[in-house]
C-alpha cells in the first residue's frame, strides 16, 4: 500500500518536472493560452508518456533489468532538440501571430512529444524504481498506478498554466512578456538538456 501510495503521489506531481514543466509551457503558449485546446494537448502528451512507461516498466519488471544507458542519453539529446524546437517555435510565433501554421494543434504531436520524454530523463528513473520494488506484482501494481496519474498531471498543469496566464489582469503581461520570456527560457534549457550549452 505505501508504495502505491507514493506511486499515486509521484505519479501526481510528474508534470513539475523542470523538462516537463517547459513541455507544458510550449503546450500552453503554442495555444495563445486556450484552456481547453491546452489541456487537450496535455492529455495527448501524457499519454505518449504514459505509454512509453508502460513499455519500457513492463520488461525491466518482468526480466529484473536495468534501461541500456545508450538508449536513455540518445533519448535526453533528441528530446532536447525537441524542446529546442518547440521554444524556436513559440517565439517565431509570438514575433509573427499570423503563423498559425505553426502552431502545435494535433494530438498526434502531442502524443509524440510525450513519448520521447517518456524514453528518458525522470520516467525512466522512476521506472527503474518502480522495477526495483521487492516483487513483481508491486512493481506492476505501482507502475499500473503512476502511469494514468501521469496523465492526469500533465492534463491539470497545462489546464491550470492556461487558465492562470489567461485571467484579465496576467493576460496582457503573458502575451507582451511570458510568451517570449518562456520562449528564450525553453531555448537554454533544451540546450542544457541536450549537453549542448557551456
Amino acid at each position: 500500500m505505501v508504495a502505491l501510495g507514493i506511486a499515486f503521489l509521484l505519479g501526481a506531481r510528474h508534470a513539475s518536472d523542470p523538462d516537463h514543466l517547459v513541455a507544458v509551457t510550449s503546450l500552453v503558449a503554442a495555444e495563445d493560452g486556450d484552456t481547453r485546446h491546452a489541456a487537450r494537448l496535455g492529455a495527448w502528451w501524457g499519454v505518449g508518456h504514459a505509454g512509453a512507461l508502460l513499455v519500457l516498466g513492463v520488461p525491466l519488471i518482468a526480466f529484473k533489468t536495468q534501461l541500456p544507458s545508450w538508449l536513455e542519453s540518445g533519448a535526453e539529446k533528441v528530446i532536447g532538440g525537441v524542446i529546442l524546437l518547440l521554444a524556436a517555435r513559440v517565439i517565431y510565433t509570438w514575433a509573427r501571430p499570423r503563423a498559425r501554421e505553426l502552431k502545435l494543434r494535433t494530438s498526434r504531436q502531442a502524443a509524440s512529444i510525450g513519448l520521447l520524454h517518456g524514453l528518458a530523463g525522470t520516467g525512466a528513473v522512476v521506472v527503474l524504481l518502480i522495477a526495483a520494488l521487492p516483487t513483481q506484482m508491486e512493481a506492476a501494481l505501482a507502475l499500473a498506478v503512476f502511469a494514468p496519474m501521469s496523465i492526469v498531471s500533465m492534463t491539470a498543469w497545462t489546464a491550470g498554466f492556461a487558465w492562470v496566464l489567461t485571467r484579465p489582469m496576467i493576460e496582457p503581461v503573458y502575451r507582451a512578456v511570458l510568451i517570449p520570456g518562456l520562449g528564450v527560457f525553453g531555448v537554454m534549457f533544451g540546450l542544457w538538456y541536450a549537453g549542448l550549452g557551456a
